[in-house]
């Protein structure tokens, strides 16, 4: 990814995070799509959109051992620096969930202590708790047992089967007029991730996904419209997934990452 150093606004000098570091503004092409692949088995694709200026999604995946995780965030566009946020988040989570998989925990564990260690990250930027920096956080894990996921927020987690009923995992954390109930930031308060995990008996996707997407595609039956019931190419799928979205208008930053979980991790 190839990045112009002079600011769009100012002029002044562009830092590796993609703000102005003379008027801190963030810059347009800074993260504008992004494709991230982690070996055949998982994928991810996160697109601007057509109508902000920046990206406040982010995407991290990892493999360790018999585990493929990832972890989907969007920024909340209210507060300051919402790409931050997303970013710090993103990495934190996965770098922590990781770590205690290593160290033979169970998924379950591992994830609520990761949107926990991902929810202490983002409350660190916070210069001031009316000011706070803040994101939505999911995170998922595959594995041989089944797979789990976590969240905090809207973002999403899906099971796509190969056949069967598709499975939306997470319950959005939203009330009155979809106002977000939960929140990752120093003014959200203690992270409280709700965790659920399934055991599929054929193979199929695990969806991770913001509301760019799944706003656009809200049911696992559209979903799978749109991916089929073939064998995965999971970056192929993500990006039919962005793909669909952006030409359904894009008005939102949209991200998608795609675990694949074959019949080797269904423990059958």
């Amino acid at each position: 990814m190839t990045m112009n150093t002079e600011c769009v606004r100012c002029g002044g000098t562009v830092a590796p995070d993609g703000v102005c570091r003379h008027c801190g503004a963030p810059q347009p092409a800074f993260r504008g799509h992004v494709e991230i692949t982690v070996g055949g088995d998982a994928a991810g694709v996160s697109d601007r959109g057509h109508r902000r200026e920046v990206n406040a999604d982010a995407l991290t995946l990892a493999a360790t051992g018999v585990w493929t995780v990832g972890v989907v965030c969007d920024g909340v566009s209210p507060a300051p620096r919402p790409e931050r946020a997303a970013r710090v988040a993103a990495k934190a989570g996965a770098a922590a969930l990781i770590a205690r998989l290593r160290e033979g925990e169970v998924p379950e564990v591992a994830l609520a202590e990761a949107a926990g260690r991902a929810g202490r990250a983002v409350s660190a930027l916070a210069a001031a708790r009316d000011g706070a920096p803040a994101c939505t956080f999911v995170a998922g894990v595959a594995g041989p047992e089944g797979i789990w996921s976590a969240w905090v927020g809207d973002s999403r987690a899906y099971w796509l089967p190969g056949e069967g009923p598709g499975l939306l995992m997470s319950e959005d954390d939203t009330g009155e007029r979809d106002a977000l109930t939960a929140w990752l930031g120093a003014d959200a308060g203690p992270v409280s991730a709700r965790v659920r995990g399934h055991r599929p008996r054929v193979p199929g996707r695990l969806l991770l996904c913001t509301d760019g997407l799944w706003r656009h595609l809200p049911d696992a039956d559209g979903l799978l419209t749109v991916l089929g019931r073939q064998k995965p190419d999971v970056l192929a799928d993500a990006r039919a997934l962005v793909s669909r979205a952006l030409d359904a208008g894009g008005e939102d930053n949209v991200t998608a990452a795609v675990i694949r979980v074959p019949p080797a991790s269904l423990g059958c």
